[in-house]
């Protein structure tokens, strides 16, 4: 699944060609994805003007000026394309396709159909059902060492489980709360109550470096992720752990060897030798 990282790339694509720019027609070519799309899905969008775009967690919002946003998720395999030259046909699995004043046409498109795109209230996003939950933005000023202690003082699960409780931190997937554990040296079976302040002050400097790193790399390609333009992300090409079990630690000095544990039906990499459990 596209995490945070890869969903602000996209964004970051789409608004030199969005933003400022009216809906001229919309082609919804199915009823929706995970959840149906919005009663009079096509007819709210067309006309409207993109005001803006913001990320939220892993979800984008376009501000349009009818009052409304579009909220869109990619889900497991979504991505979005972007057509300067507004003839691309839409193919099999490019459910919604928009076209742009400024004649770029804009396809969503997702094989396994488990993203999601719906129209919110502007002025109350986070009374929308998928946000209302979420907990701050890793890259925001509210998270922070103290805001992480409050939040795991009465959790009792592994931190692994809890950077990836949405509640907690908003955006956080596997592959980068993998890397930051490792850069904390954090074993991710340590318990979230037994972390000490160093090691929680460790943790928010080295997810904020890790998701901004990222971002700058265009994100992460393993299977199906895609720029908004069509390249490939590189951050995979810096995984420390992450996809590399079996393989030498990079810690400069370390002799250990990656590890793949199974947390909660996913799985974790990490080095046992230099990542101590808490």
């Amino acid at each position: 699944m596209p995490e945070l990282p890869e969903v602000e790339t996209v964004m970051q694509g789409l608004l030199p060609v969005m933003a400022g720019q009216r809906i001229t027609n919309a082609n919804i070519r199915r009823a929706g994805l995970r959840w149906p799309f919005p009663e009079r899905f096509a007819e709210r969008l067309k006309g409207t003007r993109v005001e803006g775009m913001q990320r939220r967690a892993k979800y984008i919002l376009m501000a349009l000026d009818s009052g409304e946003s579009l909220l869109v998720h990619l889900g497991m395999s979504g991505k979005v394309t972007i057509d300067e030259s507004g003839g691309l046909p839409p193919g099999k699995h490019d459910h919604v396709v928009l076209d742009m004043e400024n004649g770029v046409r804009i396809l969503f498109n997702d094989p396994r159909r488990f993203g999601s795109l719906d129209l919110l209230d502007s002025t109350t996003p986070d009374a929308h059902k998928l946000l209302k939950s979420l907990g701050p933005e890793p890259l925001g000023n509210h998270f922070n060492t103290t805001y992480l202690a409050q939040r795991l003082k009465n959790r009792k699960l592994p931190i692994k489980s809890a950077l990836l409780d949405q509640k907690i931190i908003a955006g956080l997937g596997n592959i980068y709360v993998c890397e930051a554990l490792w850069r904390a040296g954090v074993a991710p079976q340590s318990s979230s109550t037994a972390l000490n302040p160093a090691q929680l002050a460790a943790l928010t400097t080295h997810i904020r470096a890790v998701l901004e790193e990222a971002i700058i790399a265009g994100g992460s390609s393993l299977k199906d992720y895609r720029q908004a333009n069509g390249e490939l992300g590189y951050f995979q090409h810096s995984f420390a752990v992450y996809g590399r079990e079996g393989q030498p630690c990079r810690t400069q000095g370390c002799t250990g060897i990656i590890a793949r544990i199974t947390q909660a039906g996913r799985s974790s990499f990490y080095c046992p030798t230099c990542q101590h459990e808490a």
